[in-house]
């Protein structure tokens, strides 16, 4: 971090300023040091990122992909721009947001990071799994990003502080999803705009899903364990599976009912060896994480309008269910 981006940072349990001693520079950037309250909490900073939560902790195996995986999904890396177009289509803000603080709500690696920078925004980032470290190895440079270890249900910032909130991807994977998104609404200032979603809960989607069949019994497994038998059941199964993909119509979904990551449609233009990547990823992430609880479009509007939020434009997405909203004047 750097020293004058203390200034966003509250400690989580007491709303309180913070205070930075024992520091250690590196090019200007606190390096190792300890966040400190009034009231006597203590919070390291380790390797450039403060850490307001444990490493140990359900989102381990979010930790483990995004280290292995920490470039696979960034737009230019696999050729397209499948993650920016995502922000904006879904989120319908301007691509000039200087002047503006925004937070991002569960980082990753960092593929929305990189876009949301674009924006000449100050981006205030946090993940709760060690996704922060290859996310900072990409990103940490930018001068308009503070990136932190820690939770969404106790962030440590000032609250209706942003005018914008950003959260793609995350809210699933919490143990409490509408909990979490209630907390995100927290963190809004007057007339503050915010951007989510989450994936969706239907019949098809998650009861004739085989992915919430045989989750029971992955998402408890050692992550390298469960990841080395991916790789290995899609490197089996992807001579077939690249046959699969060219039956109308249902091919594609054909190889996600089979647990096989497919995005050749998604990125028409990828090679070979691209595809075969993000399978990897997304076939460990479908069935590795301790939580994934999705929604309906009629509860996710529910959650919406309990807050009191304005313009709330709720619909079926990339991912599953997207919003957007804007908090009252």
């Amino acid at each position: 971090m750097h020293p004058n981006h203390l200034k966003y940072l509250r400690c989580p349990k007491t709303g309180q300023t913070l205070c930075l001693q024992d520091e250690c520079l590196e090019n200007d950037k606190v390096k190792s040091g300890t966040l400190t309250s009034p009231s006597g909490e203590t919070y390291p900073i380790v390797d450039f990122i403060p850490r307001f939560v444990d490493s140990d902790n359900y989102s381990e195996n979010f930790g483990f992909e995004w280290k292995l995986h920490s470039r696979t999904q960034y737009d230019d890396d696999a050729g397209h721009k499948m993650s920016e177009e995502r922000i904006f289509e879904v989120s319908g803000w301007e691509r000039d947001l200087s002047g503006q603080v925004l937070l991002e709500a569960g980082s990753g690696s960092g593929r929305f990071t990189e876009h949301l920078l674009k924006t000449g925004a100050m981006v205030v980032s946090f993940d709760y799994s060690q996704a922060v470290e290859p996310n900072y190895a990409s990103n940490g440079q930018h001068p308009n990003l503070l990136l932190v270890q820690g939770n969404i249900y106790e962030m440590p910032f000032e609250k209706a502080f942003f005018d914008k909130v950003f959260c793609f991807g995350v809210l699933q994977h919490t143990p409490d999803p509408e909990a979490s998104f209630k907390s995100l609404v927290r963190m809004m200032k007057p007339g503050a705009m915010l951007a989510t979603d989450i994936y969706l809960k239907t019949i098809k989607r998650y009861y004739l899903n085989t992915r919430y069949w045989v989750r029971p019994f992955t998402r408890n497994m050692e992550s390298k364990k469960l990841y080395d038998r991916c790789v290995a059941y899609i490197n089996f199964m992807w001579p077939l599976a690249k046959l699969i993909r060219y039956i109308p119509k249902i091919g594609e979904a054909l190889n996600w009912r089979l647990l096989i990551a497919d995005y050749s449609k998604q990125m028409p233009h990828a090679d070979d060896v691209t595809l075969k990547e993000w399978a990897y990823l997304d076939t460990f992430d479908m069935l590795s994480p301790a939580f994934d609880i999705p929604q309906s479009p009629k509860t996710y509007t529910r959650w919406h309008e309990e807050e009191g939020l304005k313009d709330v434009n709720v619909r079926l997405g990339p991912n599953g269910v997207v919003a957007s909203a804007k908090s009252p004047e």
